[in-house]
């Protein structure tokens, strides 16, 4: 069973969601973290220069996550914009608090480099989102179900 802290993470992100979607929720934002995280993890700290440093093709995964959970009716719009959004400012956190133990003085701009982080993500996701929503209403669906009554 999970821990009391994650369970109220994943019911404030999720709503009242089923096993099978929180699975695919947390295997959505591990593609995502890990995806956009390590391309950037791996640049020198004295080249990273935000936000160019975490454009790579992970952002894609994050993209497509966004577009999946959504087309497959997972999640609400906004939370999946919401949980999949924080996918690069964790990873950007991430660096920090390592890169932080190592060297304090590294990131003295942490707030603006997650600010940057968020910003960036939030606006992958919500592309990917919004396809998704295209989606789902090209395929007929409103609310989970079938126009037309069936499920």
């Amino acid at each position: 069973m999970h821990s009391p802290n994650l369970q109220r993470m994943l019911y404030f992100v999720g709503g009242n969601m089923d096993k099978k979607h929180s699975n695919w929720l947390r295997t959505a934002f591990l593609l995502g973290f890990l995806g956009a995280g390590i391309p950037y993890w791996l640049i020198p700290y004295h080249q990273v220069n935000l936000p160019s440093a975490l454009i790579s093709p992970g952002l894609i995964l994050v993209v497509v996550a966004a577009l999946l959970l959504r087309a497959a009716l997972a999640m609400p719009f906004w939370k999946i914009v919401r949980f999949m959004g924080s996918t690069l400012a964790v990873a950007v956190l991430g660096r920090v608090l390592v890169e932080g133990i190592r060297d304090p003085s590294s990131h003295n701009l942490w707030p603006f480099e997650v600010a940057i982080a968020l910003v960036l993500g939030f606006a992958c996701s919500l592309v990917g989102a919004a396809v998704g929503s295209l989606v789902v209403k090209l395929r007929g669906y409103s609310n989970g179900r079938i126009k037309g009554g069936q499920p």
